[in-house]
C-alpha cells in the first residue's frame, strides 16, 4: 500500500517513489550497522594485538600508542586523545606505564568505560626489583598525591604481557567487559577468546621449550621490563643499565653495572630499538659479553591480532641466540 501523501501520485511516479523508500531503509541499516560496531581504543601494541584477536570479525580496536613510538615517552596528539574521548571502552596497563594517560582519564566522560590492566582480578603482579643494579623505583616519580590512598597497584612492575598466564587473564576480563558493553557480539568475543587462550597455551610451551637450554645464564637490559618473561620462563637478567627509560644513566651507574657482569660472567647486555646503543658498548667494553636487543613492546612490529605472537617469540629467538654457548 502507497504512504497516504502518495495515493494520489501519477502512476508513473510510484515506482520512483517505492524506491525511495527502500533506498531509506538501505540507509538506515547502514547507519544502525555503524553505530553498533565496536568503539575500543587501546594504548599499547601488546593489549592491542589481545583485543583484536578478542574482536576477530566483529570490529577493529583503534590503537593509541602506533609507529616507533614508546609508552614511557609518548606524546598524546589531539586525534589520540579525541579517539579515547569519544571510544565505548579505553584499555591501558597503567599510569607508569603509559604515563600520557595519567591526567587524561580523570578527564574521561562518563560514556567511557575505562580498563585499568594492572587492576584486573587474578592477574599475577610483580615487585619492582631493586638490589645494586635493579633499584627501588618509581619509573615516573609520580608524587603521592598522583595516587588514591592505599593504591599500592602502581608500585608494580607493569610489563605485565611479558607473561602468557596474564595475558590469557587480560583476555578473559577484556572479554568480560566487551561482552556486557556489546551483548549483540558476545558469543563471537567468547568464540574467539577461547581460541586465543588455546594459542597463548601452546605459545608458552613453545617457548618454554624453546629456552630450555639457556635458563638461568645471567644477562643485562636495558631497562627493568622483561621480569614477567623472566619469571615464566626461568630465563635471569642480573640488572638493567637505565633505572627508567626517559632518564639517561651515570657514569657511576654504568661502572656498577659493568661490575656486576664481570663478577657474574654475564653472557649478554640487551639493548632496545629505541634507545641508544652506545650505552650498550660502554657496559660491554673490556668485556666478553656479546650484545642483543628485546622489543618488549612491540615497537618495531606491525600492529594486528598476530603482533603479541611474534613479539614473544621474537624475545625468545633473541635471548637464546645471544645466550647460548658459540663453538
Amino acid at each position: 500500500m502507497l504512504p497516504p501523501l502518495c495515493q494520489f501520485c501519477p502512476s508513473g511516479l510510484r515506482p520512483f517513489i517505492g524506491l525511495s523508500a527502500g533506498l531509506i531503509a538501505s540507509v538506515a541499516l547502514a547507519a544502525t550497522a555503524v553505530a553498533s560496531e565496536p568503539n575500543v581504543a587501546v594504548t599499547i601494541k601488546p593489549v592491542h594485538a589481545l583485543v583484536s584477536g578478542i574482536m576477530a570479525g566483529v570490529g577493529t580496536p583503534t590503537l593509541i600508542v602506533d609507529g616507533a613510538a614508546s609508552p614511557h615517552t609518548f606524546t598524546l596528539k589531539p586525534s589520540s586523545a579525541k579517539a579515547i574521548n569519544t571510544a565505548d571502552v579505553f584499555i591501558r596497563v597503567s599510569e607508569t606505564v603509559e604515563p600520557f594517560t595519567r591526567k587524561l582519564v580523570k578527564a574521561l566522560p562518563e560514556s567511557v568505560k575505562l580498563v585499568t590492566i594492572v587492576e584486573l582480578s587474578d592477574l599475577k603482579l610483580l615487585d619492582q626489583r631493586d638490589g645494586t643494579t635493579f633499584e627501588a623505583h618509581d619509573d615516573h616519580d609520580h608524587s603521592a598525591n598522583d595516587h588514591k590512598p592505599g593504591d599500592h597497584k602502581e608500585s608494580k612492575d607493569g610489563h605485565v604481557w611479558l607473561d602468557p598466564d596474564n595475558a590469557k587473564i587480560i583476555v578473559t576480563r577484556v572479554t568480560e567487559v566487551l561482552a556486557a558493553t556489546y551483548p549483540a557480539s558476545a558469543e563471537q568475543f567468547r568464540v574467539n577468546a577461547a581460541a586465543l587462550t588455546a594459542r597463548l597455551d601452546g605459545l608458552a610451551n613453545e617457548i618454554s621449550t624453546e629456552l630450555a637450554p639457556v635458563k638461568g645464564k645471567p644477562f643485562v637490559v636495558f631497562h627493568d621490563a622483561t621480569q614477567y618473561f623472566e619469571a615464566r620462563f626461568g630465563v635471569t637478567a642480573l640488572g638493567s643499565i637505565t633505572i627508567s627509560p626517559d632518564v639517561q644513566p651515570s657514569a657511576k651507574r654504568l661502572t656498577a653495572v659493568r661490575k656486576k657482569m664481570a663478577s657474574l660472567n654475564a653472557a649478554c647486555v640487551f639493548a632496545e630499538p629505541s634507545f641508544q646503543p652506545n650505552l650498550v658498548a660502554a657496559v660491554t667494553e673490556k668485556t666478553s659479553a656479546r650484545s642483543g636487543t628485546l622489543d618488549a613492546e612491540g615497537i618495531n612490529l606491525t600492529p594486528g591480532p598476530e603482533l603479541y605472537f611474534e613479539l614473544m617469540r621474537g624475545l625468545s629467538r633473541e635471548l637464546k641466540t645471544c645466550l647460548e654457548p658459540r663453538t
